[in-house]
């Protein structure tokens, strides 16, 4: 299953220092800043580590957010803003608008930053052990796993911290409502993948397949329609990718459908079913050819060369064969003119994003310590952010491995 997620590259931003001479007035508000730079620093080494894990990147992660905490949340007992919020200039980059980056001059800023690409490497991880030869059931459960929790944290970001921005982010990109709805959608889409694969490996119920099927496509559909209004340039090439998605697992709903229908000795309506998803599965063909050759951010996915996707297409073609067959001989039937309407609702199997929870402000972020930061004394760094320079993110290149068709079960 190498090759079979799209994924956008993960934001690149500026190197900071958080040296606040004469704003740091003690050992211990001196130590918090060089912890800072040094948890951020592991931190964002960690997003391109190969080695990382889920258990190491939310040790980095908690690290780093339990001390970023202590310049946003309230340490003085009383309900005014943090006066450490609007210290520090920050520059992150977007994963549709290439190395334009946009600055904040705001922690709320810098933590959903880094929080979205902490949710970005958990759907990288996620289609990296996809790509596994011979993944195995505890893989498969990580890669369900990873994908929920990308979900959380998007969704989190979303509800509870975007909205604390005093800048409201500009369209396309990463935090407006419509970009990250579209990751919040596409990681349960992806989720439920994995489910699908799972029930069809264990020979599940035709019924269940074809609602989570049915399910499934309506997500991409409605992640592709959230990014509508937003320009081509940068857009298309996702689009394509969650379009083709979309369609084959419609075939797939059909294609199941066809069989439960035939289950139900409604021949004709199966027959119409599976013709129906012929159609479906030639336009995710289509649009396999559409998308290798649309330019735009990310990583090109290749679906239409993986077993999975190869498998379908046979598993059409035998079932409708089967089905024209039993109709000549046993039910001669009607084939309908229209196709049926799918109005599956899945029982089980459905993804809901993981709770996110950012975690407690760390121990050294005491109310005395914070009052010995003096902003009257005035910030004096060696670098701004604003001067650095923000270097694109060296993601690794990872080869493949053989595809053995194996599915992610």
């Amino acid at each position: 299953m190498a090759h079979w997620f799209h994924r956008n590259p993960l934001k690149a931003t500026a190197p900071v220092s958080f040296s606040y001479y004469g704003v740091a007035g003690s050992p211990a508000a001196n130590k918090i800043c060089n912890d800072l730079r040094t948890t951020r620093a592991r931190l964002l080494e960690m997003f391109t580590d190969v080695t990382c894990n889920p258990e190491i990147l939310k040790s980095a992660t908690d690290a780093y957010f339990s001390l970023l905490q202590g310049f946003i949340a309230s340490l003085d007992g009383t309900t005014q803003e943090n006066k450490m919020r609007f210290i520090q200039n920050f520059k992150w980059t977007d994963t549709l608008q290439g190395n334009k980056p946009s600055a904040q001059q705001d922690a709320v800023f810098e933590l959903v930053s880094m929080a979205f690409n902490v949710a970005l490497w958990y759907t990288k991880f996620a289609s990296r052990l996809a790509g596994k030869e011979n993944i195995t059931e505890a893989e498969a459960k990580d890669v369900h796993r990873s994908l929920k929790v990308a979900a959380g944290i998007f969704k989190n970001l979303k509800e509870a911290h975007i909205p604390r921005l005093i800048t409201p982010a500009e369209k396309g990109r990463d935090l407006e409502p419509r970009v990250i709805d579209a990751y919040i959608i596409q990681s349960q889409a992806e989720a439920q993948e994995v489910t699908i694969a799972r029930a069809i490996e264990l020979k599940h119920n035709a019924s269940l397949i074809a609602a989570l099927a049915f399910e499934t496509a309506n997500f991409y559909q409605k992640a592709d329609h959230t990014l509508n209004t937003l320009d081509p340039e940068y857009s298309s090439k996702w689009r394509k990718y969650l379009q083709l998605k979309q369609h084959f697992y419609m075939a797939y709903a059909y294609c199941y459908h066809g069989q439960t229908l035939l289950a139900s000795d409604k021949c004709g309506e199966a027959i119409r079913s599976l013709q129906e998803a012929e159609k479906c599965y030639s336009r995710a063909e289509a649009l396999c050819k559409e998308y290798r050759h649309t330019n735009g951010p990310g990583s090109t996915a290749k679906p239409s060369e993986q077993l999975f996707f190869l498998k379908l297409g046979g598993l059409i073609k035998n079932t409708l064969e089967k089905c024209q067959r039993e109709n000549g001989f046993i039910y001669f039937h009607k084939v309908p003119v229209e196709a049926p309407q799918l109005e599956l609702k899945a029982s089980y199997g459905l993804a809901e994003p993981t709770a996110f929870e950012l975690p407690p402000v760390s121990e050294q972020c005491t109310a005395d310590t914070y009052a010995t930061f003096d902003l009257t004394k005035g910030a004096k760094n060696e670098k701004q952010a604003k001067d650095e320079e923000v270097k694109p993110v060296k993601e690794p290149d990872l080869k493949p491995e053989k595809d053995t068709g194996c599915v992610v079960s």
